[in-house]
């Protein structure tokens, strides 16, 4: 992988048209040195035509209420401002206040119960949030893994999405604060994402949770978590995870893949973006052939059956296809659905996007099959 130049090319996609456009005027529109933080004129009026075309109208109405909270070009940005830039959480929250709606997760999720602990990390006690549906168990669990590029965000920021899987699969969730880059840079998430699975397995059963039902779901970066510790289990001889749930992960580290082209330029996740992340995650290059980066090309024998989920207006969408066809090449059994009309990010908005609200119901429902439910 290398940085985007001006010289390259960004690959658009417009009612069937194929455009290049240069990337200085698209998806590496950034402005560095100009003192403008907010993103690119061309780069946003771009993103805009796409959404008018590919997006459907709950989702497009979803981002320009993000627009509206002025978030910066996180290209532009030191990594204290990007963490405190308004996210598409943030955005929903936003839009049930326009619509005069509860933004109540006890009303928008209703039944689950949360508490804030922690478990314990590979080089310490990492912050998490237990969810519970109701009556006395024990429950499946699901240790869960948020998304951020492994460098933004926090439990609370997906907090909608483990509360939709905790109800939609009757299970417990444990999601969990893993160290972020680039105060713990790589692999330290990877280790965290480990030795909370191997926490759970141990300590399960004093929450009300079934130690011997344990599956691993994520989101974006925490989907790549979720499959990358399924892999690492297996080495280490531990419980084989009852399932594995990912949402739009990171299976590789090129940024030239079909849907990175096609969406160089998209929100709200870019192609700039993900180079910005990497940026803070990696002390060398080199690592960027590391296995827990390249997922596809990781030994996938013997894992548990995986669920992928994609969006089709999302730079990862290619990711979630080739793991699939990886998947699929070591006998792992897995399904793959692609959600057209929905970007990035769009799995946690069900308060106000449709697609969301099926995609979190095809997730409970492929984790209660492996539960026995």
């Amino acid at each position: 992988m290398t940085k985007m130049t001006q010289a390259g090319l960004s690959a658009i996609v417009i009612s069937g048209c194929f455009l290049a456009l240069p990337l200085a005027h698209a998806a590496d529109d950034t402005g560095k040195g100009t003192g403008d933080e907010r993103p690119g004129k061309v780069k946003t009026a771009i993103a805009k035509s796409l959404g008018k075309i590919r997006l459907d109208g709950d989702m497009l109405a979803l981002l320009k209420a993000h627009e509206g909270l002025k978030p910066k070009a996180i290209e532009k940005i030191d990594v204290r401002a990007a963490r405190a830039n308004p996210t598409l959480a943030d955005a929903v929250q936003a839009l049930l206040r326009q619509n005069n709606r509860s933004t109540d997760p006890a009303q928008l999720t209703p039944g689950i119960t949360s508490v804030d602990t922690t478990v314990q990390g590979a080089a310490g006690p990492l912050p998490a949030r237990f969810y519970t549906p109701p009556g006395p168990g024990p429950f499946p669990v699901v240790v869960y893994f948020h998304g951020g590029g492994w460098v933004l965000a926090d439990k609370q920021v997906y907090d909608a999405s483990a509360r939709a899987i905790a109800q939609q699969a009757q299970a417990l969730v444990i999601s969990v604060d893993y160290r972020r880059a680039p105060e713990a840079r790589f692999p330290a998430a990877w280790d965290d994402a480990l030795a909370a699975y191997r926490w759970t397995l141990a300590n399960a059963a004093g929450s009300k949770g079934d130690a011997s039902r344990v599956a691993l779901a994520g989101e974006s970066a925490g989907g790549n978590l979720a499959l990358a510790t399924a892999i690492a289990a297996r080495d280490a001889g531990l419980q084989k995870p009852a399932h594995v749930l990912a949402i739009y992960p990171v299976t590789q580290s090129s940024l030239n893949t079909e849907s990175y082209l096609e969406n160089a330029a998209a929100q709200p996740l870019n192609r700039a973006m993900v180079q910005w992340f990497l940026d803070q995650l990696l002390e060398d290059k080199a690592q960027l052939k590391d296995w827990r980066l390249n997922l596809i090309d990781a030994r996938l024998a013997g894992l548990p059956p995986v669920t992928l989920i994609s969006a089709r207006v999302d730079p990862l969408r290619s990711d979630s296809a080739k793991m699939e066809d990886a998947l699929k090449k070591a006998e792992v059994l897995v399904e793959r659905r692609d959600y057209e009309g929905v970007t990035h990010e769009f799995f946690g908005a069900a308060a106000v996007v449709e697609k969301a609200r099926n995609a979190q119901a095809f997730a409970g429902e492929r984790l209660r099959r492996a539960f026995g439910n």
